[in-house]
């Protein structure tokens, strides 16, 4: 038997050029060089190359979003303190976790109901007839809101607003007096959710009687001052719960105000705010983590990030399916891709295994 060596000479297109590519991430940049297997013994047989071809993928076109993901805090915001006029005996609370709507009872004090009413300006008065102001067009809108009519919503207290204000005392059973004076009434921007309540039947109408947040839950995020630039208001957001599901959101608030944390690592942060696009009923408070988007590249072309040939003069290649490099500029990289300029959208490009 004659002994046989067999030398595959690497296609022309394979061997150096003038041009130097060092593979990105260790992955050689040629194709993939041809296996010689051995098949024949005895009986003349040749032996047989095989050549395992390369893996390609197309250049497409597409959108990148390039994320964050940062630690939050799934709840309803900073609680407000409702504090009792300093008259009289409180006789009923709300439990906590309780929605309170506008016209319905915060607490009652005497057995009377003190009603939420929505509005930004705290009652600081009494509102009777004749009296004129912001306050009064506030108290006007709430008592049109709850379906009382025969006056005209202004800033002007008439008899009219004050027979409105009679019709509405009476039906809530409280004394008749057709003004409305602090303490009557609980002022919030809208519906309320009772966080915690702070005081007991039988105890005397004075002080913190309970607290209150918004009915919308909300995931705060303390983010690191140096990570500021990374989010906007409006850019999306996706909140993952402990048991693993996720929902999507949006940034609703970027703190402006900074703080310094103790300890012997401070961190400086500001408040982020994200607003999940649905009530998360399995969850009143909860840790959560926030992927959040920080750069959007909208219709761009787009290769694996592997399929990038570092030049050894700079930038970057990608190689195509007949071994010629094709220069590329590169944009963003996210989810595993890099946006490429210099290359047709359908090219194939190769991809190292």
């Amino acid at each position: 038997m004659i002994d046989q060596e067999v030398a595959v000479e690497a296609p022309a297109r394979h061997r150096r050029r003038g041009r130097t590519a060092l593979a990105v991430g260790g992955a050689t940049a040629v194709l993939a060089a041809a296996v010689v297997a051995a098949v024949g013994v005895g009986g003349g047989d040749e032996p047989a190359v095989t050549r395992t071809p390369p893996a390609t993928a197309r250049v497409e076109r597409t959108t990148l979003n390039a994320t964050e993901t940062v630690a939050g805090s799934l709840g309803f915001g900073d609680p407000t303190t409702v504090r009792a006029a300093g008259q009289g005996t409180i006789t009923w609370l709300p439990e906590e976790g309780k929605t309170i709507k506008r016209g319905r009872a915060v607490y009652s004090v005497d057995n009377d109901k003190v009603p939420l009413l929505y509005g930004t300006l705290p009652l600081y008065r009494t509102l009777s007839s004749g009296v004129e102001g912001r306050d009064v067009e506030e108290l006007e809108k709430n008592l049109k809101a709850l379906g009382y009519d025969g006056f005209t919503v202004d800033r002007t207290f008439t008899s009219a607003t004050a027979n409105a204000v009679e019709e509405w005392q009476d039906d809530l059973g409280v004394p008749v007096t057709g003004r409305v004076s602090p303490g009557d009434v609980v002022l919030a921007r809208a519906a309320i959710r009772v966080a915690d309540v702070t005081s007991v039947a039988g105890s005397p109408a004075s002080g913190p009687v309970l607290a209150y947040t918004g009915t919308r839950q909300q995931v705060d995020v303390d983010l690191d001052v140096a990570d500021a630039d990374l989010v906007r208001k409006g850019v999306a957001a996706t909140v993952e719960l402990p048991s693993g599901a996720t929902v999507e959101g949006k940034v609703t608030s970027v703190g402006k105000v900074a703080t310094t944390s103790t300890g012997q690592n401070p961190v400086t942060t500001i408040r982020v705010v994200v607003q999940p696009a649905k009530r998360l009923s399995a969850y009143d408070k909860a840790p959560v983590d926030v992927t959040i988007v920080s750069r959007t590249r909208a219709d761009v072309l787009a290769v694996p990030v592997n399929a990038l040939v570092a030049l050894a003069e700079g930038g970057y290649a990608v190689q195509a399916v007949d071994g010629s490099y094709l220069p590329v500029e590169t944009g963003l990289f996210a989810d595993g891709q890099v946006e490429v300029t210099g290359v047709a959208e359908g090219a194939a490009v190769v991809v190292p295994r």
